[in-house]
């Protein structure tokens, strides 16, 4: 808005800058104190519009201050909440922390088929069985390897979960370290065996660090946001990601393919995404499937 003034001054030595909100208003009379002009900020009375008294004198140059305010803030004028922006931990994440370590209990006492059964092996993936990309996301090689993922990935799922729900985050967090364990087996030269959940948790840091993109294609002036959330993810990943005594490429595959998710999952439209119909759907999905591969893992053990 542009400042306008008025030729009633209610006082002789002074004279009035109407402004069109109180926000306006109060950042309009900080810029001229800063100038070194004498400010009053008052309400009129009868067209409780907001206006800032000045020195007559003062006048031009309060007048040019704000307009030059306004000139270097035109382009920061975006103001609204960004989806997600109160992201909140689901609870339902402990059910999957419980569900992983009461999987981590069978496999290393009593049903101890399931490590060679559920394990990534490139050799035996190469020879069809891709299910191991999966069902390797839920073991664990021993317990200080499971309590890592299940203390990172309680956050971090958690609060993925809490941004798009818990069927949607599952099934894309799960594929997300299915594609990390993908990545091993193109770009790693020899065999290789490997379990846990890393991949899917990395997943989830990527799942959030686009998760504000559909703030973007509502507002073009937005994109700090979406910016400063890459960024974040970007420099956990390096924090978490690329500890040399683990799977560094499974990490990383898993973080950009959770990327990928969290962008498709974001553009989705509010309406669809908050239906009952669609979570539910997506949890049935994530279910269904996790128990189909270890039928078959279970099958061709």
């Amino acid at each position: 808005m542009t400042p306008e003034s008025t030729d009633l001054p209610l006082e002789p030595s002074l004279a009035t800058i109407l402004a069109y909100s109180r926000k306006q208003a109060m950042d309009w009379s900080l810029v001229l104190v800063s100038q070194g002009i004498e400010t009053t900020l008052e309400k009129e009375p009868m067209t409780r519009a907001w206006m800032l008294r000045v020195p007559c004198d003062d006048h031009p140059k309060a007048l040019a201050a704000i307009h030059q305010y306004r000139l270097e803030n035109r382009g920061w004028n975006w103001r609204g909440n960004v989806p997600g922006s109160d992201l909140r931990l689901n609870p339902l994440v402990l059910i999957w922390c419980v569900a992983l370590g009461s999987w981590h209990y069978l496999a290393s006492t009593k049903w101890a088929l399931l490590m060679s059964a559920g394990r990534m092996d490139s050799n035996l993936v190469s020879q069809g069985q891709w299910w191991r990309l999966f069902t390797a996301v839920t073991l664990h090689a021993d317990l200080g390897h499971l309590m890592a993922n299940l203390t990172f990935g309680l956050l971090m799922l958690g609060f993925a979960m809490g941004r798009f729900g818990t069927g949607p985050a599952l099934l894309a967090t799960l594929c997300a370290g299915a594609l990390g364990n993908v990545v091993g087996l193109v770009l790693y030269p020899n065999a290789y065996m490997g379990v846990g959940a890393s991949g899917m948790v990395m997943g989830a840091v990527g799942v959030l660090g686009l998760h504000s993109l559909v703030v973007w294609r509502e507002n073009d002036k937005a994109w700090r946001y979406v910016v400063s959330g890459v960024l974040a993810v970007f420099f956990i990943f390096i924090l978490v990601g690329l500890d040399p005594n683990s799977d560094i490429l499974a990490h990383l595959g898993g973080f950009l393919s959770g990327a990928l998710f969290g962008a498709l999952l974001s553009l989705l439209p509010r309406k669809l995404l908050d239906s009952n119909l669609f979570q539910g759907s997506t949890m049935v999905v994530f279910l269904g499937f996790l128990t189909m591969v270890w039928m078959m893992a279970l099958r061709g053990s």
